[in-house]
C-alpha cells in the first residue's frame, strides 16, 4: 500500500485505526509540552523529586512542605494542564480532519464542538483523579499526569468510537 493510500479517507479500518493513534499520540505530546513549559516556567508545580526534574533537568521549586505553593500544586498542575488540553486538542482536531475522519458529516463548528466536548469532559474526569493524587495522595506531579494521560484517552476512545464517529 503506498503512503499517499495509507493518508487518504480509504485506507482501510486498520490504517484509520493507526493514524487515530499517531494523531492521539503526537496530541499528547503537544499537552505535554506544553504541561512542562509552563509548569517549569511560569506555573511553578514540580517539586525536586519530580520525575521531569530528575531526567529532563526541568527547573523545580524548592519546598518545605509548608508552603501555600505546596498545598495548591494540584490546582496550579490542573490549570497547566488545561493549557496544553487546549492546544492539543485544536491540533488534534486538525489533524484527524486531515488525515483519519472524513470530514462534512457535520457542519465544522459542530463538529468541533462535539471533539472538543468529548475531550474536556474526558480531560475534566481525569483531572479530578489527578488532583485527587497529588492533593489527596500525595502523588509526585509527574506520575499524576501519566495517570491523568490514560484515564483521557480511554474515556475519549470510547465515547468518540461508540458515540461520534459510530455510523
Amino acid at each position: 500500500m503506498t503512503l499517499k493510500k495509507i493518508l487518504s479517507y480509504d485506507s482501510g479500518p486498520f490504517w484509520q485505526f493507526a493514524k487515530y493513534g499517531l494523531v492521539g499520540v503526537m496530541a499528547t505530546c503537544v499537552q505535554t509540552v506544553v504541561f512542562y513549559m509552563l509548569a517549569s516556567t511560569c506555573m511553578k508545580c514540580l517539586g525536586a523529586d519530580d520525575w521531569a526534574v530528575k531526567f529532563l533537568a526541568l527547573p523545580s521549586t524548592e519546598f518545605t512542605g509548608a508552603e501555600p505553593w505546596y498545598a495548591s500544586r494540584g490546582t496550579i498542575a490542573a490549570e497547566a494542564t488545561a493549557v496544553g488540553f487546549f492546544i492539543a486538542n485544536v491540533f488534534c482536531w486538525l489533524m484527524n480532519r486531515a488525515f483519519v475522519f472524513r470530514p462534512g458529516r457535520f457542519l465544522w463548528y459542530v463538529e468541533f464542538g462535539m471533539f472538543f466536548g468529548v475531550a474536556a469532559f474526558a480531560t475534566l474526569v481525569a483531572l479530578f483523579v489527578m488532583k485527587l493524587l497529588i492533593d489527596g495522595f500525595g502523588l509526585m506531579t509527574s506520575m499524576a499526569v501519566a495517570i491523568e494521560i490514560l484515564v483521557s484517552f480511554c474515556i475519549n476512545y470510547i465515547v468518540r468510537k461508540f458515540f461520534i464517529f459510530k455510523r
